[in-house]
């Protein structure tokens, strides 16, 4: 009887394992569609992600050797001239701290696709632009593209193993910063050869072509969930303080200026837009940026430094390209679209060489001794310009200097700060920067445009020599001031 029942006992235990073994196996197979292991991509489909970030960077820069060209075609003033450049900036400003966590969340394909169905649609509007309006509103869209950058940086990781990732980020990174020099070189002749607007719809077929190949080669990497709400509220309030601020800027600036009350009022909706911000992201689960990373010393030390070294930068970069276009019956060159997208290209090369070592040279010699150095070559720079300026290779050189001080300085503060951040904190860390850089060259561009329009000639609308002047000292004297930044920094650095 006993036996019989010890029998019966293990023949009801076996049958249990048996009959668990199927459920062992539908669980298993749950979690595998639950958390697939990525899908691993090859060389054409990061190749395809390397020539699209080549047209991205190409339509990036294309207006910056064409603006004397555009001002003549469209009979605007250089402060206009300045927000076209401008208006991309500012909206890549808004769209960095945001692409990333939507890749993060939705998944890097499906954000990168839709960006780029905007920046085509930007791209061709500006290629189709009958007017100012017209155009920049195309600019605006087009700026869009910042994010393409942190979305194939987070495909290439989720596609490919810790070294290889590494290798196809630089891959993307030079090729996206090989474009800036395509659209340098290339702008002129498509603008003479064919008219402006191709130089716009040129970059924006080829952007069209492999946003539908990455579309086919590159596999869907699984959206990450979350238990907290995404922060729109925080993205629309720093888009509003980010457009009403260069609004303001432009206005302000303008050859028409604005009336007391008017500045006032813009002033006023600035403060009320960043107050709102900063009050939404405080109270924020999951903020866009988070707030409490400017209180580290190393955060807001490198915003501070980062936003008066490119206001300098951005001084230049838009002065320069102006003296050359300036007519050469005067003090000026008359140079066309092409000479000067020539002469900017020693400096594009200098920017691209200068941002791949910055981090390296910091680790070498130290952050101080490089900004010192960075702040020192551009100052003399700058200052040498004031008497030195009519012969074309002395502009070209200058642009390659302070290009070159501003990009070594501009990456050693990025890397300096990511460093002092814990790792998850380190794409909130890079996006306030992107936006401190952003914002600085802006800004810089957009003051040297009022500098020229305040001594402009009221006949022919061309600024006097003496306006270039003014901007060579103020870019210079702000350069300089990143010697007072640093001083205080270090002091406030030594007390905490």
């Amino acid at each position: 009887m006993e036996a019989r029942e010890s029998r019966a006992s293990r023949t009801h235990q076996a049958g249990s394992r048996t009959r668990s073994q199927p459920t062992m196996k539908r669980t298993s197979m749950s979690q595998a569609v639950i958390s697939p292991s990525p899908v691993r991509i090859g060389r054409l489909s990061i190749g395809a992600l390397g020539i699209l970030a080549l047209a991205l960077g190409t339509l990036q820069t294309v207006v910056d050797p064409a603006l004397p060209l555009l001002q003549r075609e469209l009979g605007v003033s250089s402060g206009e001239a300045a927000l076209v450049s401008n208006a991309v900036l500012i909206t890549g400003a808004a769209v960095a701290p945001v692409a990333g966590k939507l890749g993060d969340r939705y998944g890097g394909k499906r954000v990168l696709v839709r960006l780029m169905a905007v920046v085509s649609a930007g791209g061709l509007l500006a290629g189709l632009a009958p007017n100012l309006p017209v155009l920049l509103l195309g600019q605006v869209l087009q700026g869009a593209m910042v994010g393409a950058l942190p979305l194939s940086f987070i495909l290439v990781r989720k596609h490919l193993p810790a070294g290889e990732s590494q290798l196809g980020i630089g891959l993307v990174m030079a090729l996206f910063t090989g474009g800036s020099m395509v659209g340098t070189l290339t702008a002129g002749p498509i603008a003479e050869g064919l008219s402006w607007h191709w130089m716009f719809a040129l970059p924006t077929i080829a952007i069209i072509a492999m946003s539908l190949v990455v579309a086919r080669l590159l596999p869907h990497d699984p959206p990450i969930e979350s238990e907290y709400r995404f922060d729109w509220p925080g993205v629309l309030l720093l888009s509003g303080t980010l457009l009403a601020f260069m609004f303001g800027l432009v206005r302000v600036t303008g050859d028409e200026g604005l009336p007391p009350l008017a500045v006032g009022a813009i002033a006023v909706a600035v403060a009320a837009l960043a107050t709102g911000w900063v009050a939404v992201e405080r109270r924020a689960a999951s903020p866009m940026i988070d707030l409490r990373m400017l209180a580290k010393p190393a955060m807001w030390h490198a915003c501070l430094l980062t936003i008066v070294i490119t206001t300098s930068f951005g001084m230049v970069s838009f002065l320069l390209p102006q003296l050359f276009g300036v007519p050469g019956d005067g003090y000026g060159f008359g140079a066309s679209t092409t000479d000067i997208g020539l002469f900017l290209l020693p400096g594009a090369i200098a920017g691209a060489v200068s941002d791949s070592v910055g981090g390296i040279v910091a680790r070498r010699f130290g952050l101080r001794a490089v900004v010192i150095v960075g702040a020192v070559v551009t100052a003399a720079t700058m200052l040498a310009l004031v008497s030195l300026h009519t012969a074309e290779w002395q502009l070209v050189l200058a642009r390659a200097l302070a290009a070159m001080a501003a990009g070594v300085a501009t990456t050693a503060l990025l890397t300096s700060a990511t460093a002092a951040v814990e790792t998850k904190d380190t794409g909130i860390a890079t996006s306030v920067l992107v936006v401190t850089r952003v914002t600085g060259i802006a800004l810089g561009a957009q003051t040297a445009a009022a500098i020229l329009d305040a001594e402009a000639d009221s006949t022919t609308g061309l600024p006097a020599e003496s306006a270039f002047v003014t901007g060579f000292v103020a870019a210079g004297l702000v350069a300089a001031l990143s010697l007072l930044v640093v001083r205080i920094t270090k002091k406030k650095g030594a007390h905490a």
